[in-house]
């Protein structure tokens, strides 16, 4: 679909930035139904609602009021709903679900993956992101509600649990992520030690639905800095498919 003339993009983080690399070279073509899980900000959902037929869901008002305008100013097609997997109706189907740094919030991950995976037509996709590697799970992940990172071991078999087959996993952040990270556990391990702090008393589910808020670009120039100081590195961790501190996975749903 081609992107109308006076589209607004939202602006992305580094690390959404190294993200969407990936993430848009996986996206299948053609005009489909597509549901988002955990929106956030919608600063993917307003890119996909270009491509696509596009509903997007997002528990946190804050974020879902944002990524609202953000879809709409974006000029595609699409709406988005606050609440949880129970704002989509049970008999609403969708070619491609993604969920993008959301699974690691959620604690039992394999009845979510379970559930998105219900809306899927035969034969559609599901596709997420997440932090990978449980050994680096670190103060960054404490501050904004993870309950784990994954080895890719571990996420092959919880999509094969939910049914879900061809499985590929594509690692992305090398090396940039890694630095990325180092600055993100920093921040992470100062909010957390200073009493005064929301993050230092919030409940993980208050802090899950914070996350889609933290450490976003504020400003015109910090959002300029994050898209052109990223542009080689996006194309460099393509060099490393199998290494880096995030992941992201797509997984297919049987026809028959």
């Amino acid at each position: 679909m081609t992107t109308p003339t006076n589209a607004v993009l939202p602006p992305l983080s580094p690390n959404g930035w190294l993200r969407w690399e990936v993430v848009s070279r996986l996206l299948p073509p053609g005009r489909l139904d597509v549901l988002e899980m955990g929106c956030g900000q919608g600063g993917f959902g307003a890119r996909l609602a270009q491509r696509y037929r596009y509903v997007g869901v997002e528990p946190d008002a804050v974020s879902s009021a944002v990524a609202r305008a953000r879809v709409a100013a974006a000029g595609g097609g699409g709406e988005v709903r606050q609440g949880d997997l129970a704002v989509v109706a049970d008999d609403e189907l969708f070619d491609l679900v993604v969920a993008f740094e959301v699974i690691e919030h959620i604690e039992d991950d394999a009845g979510a993956l379970a559930g998105w995976a219900a809306h899927l037509r035969p034969g559609g996709w599901l596709l997420l992101s997440t932090p990978a590697w449980q050994k680096r799970f670190g103060p960054a992940d404490e501050m904004v509600g993870h309950f784990r990172r994954y080895d890719p071991p571990v996420l092959r078999s919880r999509l094969e649990g939910a049914g879900l087959t061809d499985v590929e996993l594509v690692h992305f952040g090398a090396p940039l992520g890694y630095l990325l990270e180092a600055g993100r556990n920093a921040v992470g391990k100062r909010r957390l030690a200073s009493p005064a702090a929301p993050a230092a008393s919030a409940s993980m589910a208050e802090r899950s639905e914070a996350s889609g808020r933290t450490l976003q670009p504020s400003t015109s120039w910090t959002a300029t800095a994050a898209r052109l100081g990223t542009l080689p590195f996006r194309k460099l961790q393509n060099a490393f498919p199998s290494t880096g501190p995030g992941l992201v996975a797509r997984a297919r749903k049987p026809v028959a």
